[in-house]
C-alpha cells in the first residue's frame, strides 16, 4: 500500500505539469469558427507537385473537419482541466489533514445505523455534499469574475505576479513555515450544525471536512483555481473543482461500501508529511511560470530561459535530496533508512533534474518546452545556431533590414518574422509570397511548444523560411502604441492603446477568433484565405501538409 501512495505522488508530480498546457488549450473555447469565412479550394493539382503525394483528399477532409475543431478542443480542454483537478484531489487524500480522517469518518457512518444500507446511503450523501461544496466554489469564481475577465487574467501582469506570490506562499505553507487556516468562528458554526439529523447534518459534516482540512488542501485548491481561471474556459474553475471533489470524496464512499478495506490502510506517519513537502516543491516550480509570463509581457528580460532552467534544476534536485533524506525540515522525523519507494521517486526526480541540464546550452527539451521562456532569448544557444546553419536564407528577404518592433520580440527557430501586420503584408506583396500570420502570446504555452517542437522540423522550417512571409502578432503585449497610432476599434468600440490590443483587434475583426496559437494562411494581394485557419498541431508532418496546402492554393 505504501508503494501505491508514493506511486500516486509520482503520477501527480509528473502530470500536474499538464495544467498550464491544458489551460492554454482552454483559450480556444472562445473561437467561433462557424462565423469564419473560408475560401473554396477547387483545383488541388498543384499540391501534388509540392507534397509529392495526392493531398486533395487530405485538404477536403481538413475543410470538412474544421467546424468541429473548436468544439472538440473545448471539450478536450475541459476534460484535461478535470483530469488536473482529479490528480489534485488524489494528492489531497494523502495529506495529513485528510488521510487520518478516513477511518474515523467511515466508521461513523457504518456504526450510525444498525441497518448497513442506511449507513452506505449516508456515506453517498456525504460524498455528494463534498462535490457540491467544491463545485459551488468553482462556479462562484466564474460568477464573481466572469468568463471574459478570467480570460484577460491570463495575460495581466499584476494578476500573474500575484499568482506567483500566492503559489510561493502555498509552497512555504507545505514546507511547514506556517499553516493556512480559516477563521475559527466558521468552523465552530459549521461544527454545531453538523450535529443535526438528516441531510442537513451530513452536509455540514462535509463542510466541516472542507474547513478543517483547509490548511492542507488550501494550497492545492488555490493552485487549481488559479490555473483554471487563467485558462479562459468559462466552466474551467467548476470543472477543476468537480475533479478535485470527486477524487477527494471517492475514498470515503468506497471505504463505506467496503469497510474491510480499512484494515489494509497504512498507519499515519512521517510519510504523510513527505507527501506534503513534495507538493511544496511542485508549487514552487509552478509559480515560476507566472513570473516568466510577467517578464515576457513587460519585456523586462530578467527571467530568461537560463535563469528559469537553473531554478527548476535546483528545485528538482533539492526535492530529490529531500526524498533521500539529505534535506530535512523542522517538522520532519529522523529516518535511519530510505524506503524503496522513496528511492525510486528520488531517481525519477533527480533524473528529471539532469534532463534539464543540457538546456543551459540550448537543447530544446521538447518534453517541457511549453513551460519554458522562448529559446531565442537564451544567450548561449548551440541548438538554434545549428538550425540556422542547416536551412536556406529567405529568398530576397534581407535579414539586416530593420523591422518594426523587432527589438521587442524574440525570433523563434532562427526565423526573421515581421511583428507589424501592415508592414508584413506590404513586404509579402512585393515579394510575391503567401503570408503565414501567427496570432500568438507571451503567456501562451501551446505557442511555445509549437515553436520549439514543430517549427524546427526540417520540412516545416524550410517552408517557413523559403515559401512564406511570417508575421507574428502578440495579442498580450503591453507596449503602448504611439499616440498617432491609437484608435477606437469599430469592432469592439474600445480604444486601442497597446500592441497587444491592436493585434487582438485584428484577429477578432478580420478573422472572428480569439484563440492562440491561431495560424492564418493569406494571399497578401487579395486578402483571401488560402486554407482554413488552424490552431496548435504538434504533428510536424500534418503541419507541413497544411503549409503546402496554402502554397498550392496561392499558386493557382
Amino acid at each position: 500500500m505504501k508503494t501505491i501512495q508514493y506511486g500516486l505522488l509520482v503520477l501527480v508530480l509528473f502530470l500536474s505539469g499538464l495544467n498550464s498546457q491544458i489551460y492554454a488549450q482552454g483559450n480556444t473555447a472562445g473561437t467561433d469558427t462557424g462565423a469564419l469565412i473560408f475560401s473554396d479550394i477547387q483545383d488541388l493539382s498543384a499540391v501534388d507537385s509540392i507534397a509529392g503525394t495526392d493531398t486533395s483528399a487530405v485538404v477536403s477532409t481538413l475543410q470538412q473537419m474544421e467546424p468541429q475543431v473548436a468544439h472538440l478542443t473545448h471539450h478536450l480542454s475541459l476534460f484535461t482541466i478535470f483530469l488536473g483537478g482529479l490528480l489534485g484531489g488524489f494528492a489531497a487524500v494523502l495529506l495529513p489533514c485528510i488521510f487520518p480522517m478516513l477511518p474515523l469518518t467511515v466508521g461513523f457512518f457504518t456504526k450510525r445505523h444498525q441497518n448497513r444500507r442506511k449507513g452506505i446511503i449516508d456515506a453517498l450523501i456525504y460524498g455528494l455534499s463534498i462535490i457540491l461544496i467544491y463545485v459551488g466554489l468553482g462556479l462562484l469564481i466564474t460568477i464573481l469574475f466572469g468568463a471574459d475577465a478570467l480570460n484577460a487574467i491570463s495575460t495581466n501582469g499584476i494578476f500573474n505576479f500575484s499568482f506567483f506570490l500566492l503559489l510561493v506562499l502555498f509552497a512555504a505553507s507545505f514546507f511547514g513555515a506556517f499553516e493556512i487556516t480559516l477563521p475559527g468562528s466558521w468552523m465552530n458554526k459549521v461544527g454545531n450544525n453538523s450535529g443535526q439529523k438528516g441531510l442537513t447534518g451530513i452536509f455540514f459534516m462535509a463542510a466541516a471536512l472542507a474547513l478543517v482540512s483547509f490548511s492542507c488542501t488550501g494550497p492545492i485548491i488555490g493552485t487549481l483555481l488559479v490555473e483554471a481561471a487563467v485558462s479562459g474556459a468559462r466552466l474551467g474553475p467548476a470543472i477543476g473543482m468537480l475533479g478535485f471533489a470527486l477524487a477527494l470524496s471517492l475514498p470515503f464512499v468506497l471505504f463505506a461500501l467496503f469497510p474491510s478495506w480499512l484494515t489494509s490502510l497504512p498507519k499515519s506517519g512521517s510519510w504523510l508529511n513527505s507527501v506534503k513537502v513534495c507538493l511544496g516543491f511542485l508549487e514552487l516550480a509552478l509559480s515560476l511560470k507566472f513570473l516568466s509570463n510577467v517578464d515576457l509581457v513587460y519585456h523586462w528580460r530578467l527571467f530568461d530561459r537560463e535563469v528559469f532552467l537553473v531554478l527548476w534544476i535546483t528545485i528538482t534536485a533539492l526535492a530529490g535530496l529531500y526524498l533521500l533524506g539529505k534535506l530535512k525540515f523542522s517538522h520532519d522525523s529522523d529516518e535511519k533508512q530510505v524506503s524503496v519507494p522513496r528511492l525510486f521517486m528520488a531517481i525519477i526526480v533527480l533524473s528529471f533534474s539532469l534532463y534539464m541540464v543540457p538546456g543551459l546550452w540550448g537543447a530544446p527539451l521538447k518534453a517541457i518546452s511549453a513551460f519554458l521562456p522562448p529559446q531565442s532569448g537564451q544567450d548561449f544557444d548551440l541548438y538554434t545556431r545549428q538550425l540556422s546553419a542547416g536551412a536556406d536564407n529567405l529568398t530576397g528577404q534581407p535579414n539586416d533590414r530593420p523591422r518594426k518592433y523587432a527589438n521587442l520580440f524574440d525570433k523563434p527557430a532562427g526565423l526573421n518574422p515581421f511583428f507589424d501586420y501592415q508592414e508584413g503584408i506590404a513586404y509579402a506583396k512585393n515579394a510575391g509570397k503567401p503570408v503565414l500570420i501567427d496570432f500568438t502570446g507571451h503567456a501562451c504555452v501551446n505557442c511555445r511548444k509549437m515553436e520549439a517542437a514543430v517549427w524546427p522540423d526540417k520540412t516545416v522550417l524550410g517552408l517557413l523560411k523559403n515559401s512564406y512571409v511570417l508575421i507574428q502578432l502578440y495579442v498580450d503585449d503591453k507596449t503602448t502604441l504611439p499616440e498617432n497610432e491609437q484608435y477606437v476599434s469599430p469592432f469592439s468600440k474600445k480604444r486601442i492603446t497597446t500592441i497587444g490590443a491592436l493585434n487582438s483587434d485584428i484577429q477578432a475583426r478580420q478573422f472572428n477568433a480569439n484563440a492562440q496559437p491561431f495560424y492564418v494562411l493569406l494571399d497578401p494581394a487579395t486578402q483571401k484565405q488560402l486554407a482554413a485557419p488552424r490552431g496548435a498541431d504538434y504533428d510536424p508532418a500534418s503541419y507541413a501538409a497544411y503549409l503546402k496546402t496554402g502554397i498550392a492554393s496561392f499558386g493557382r
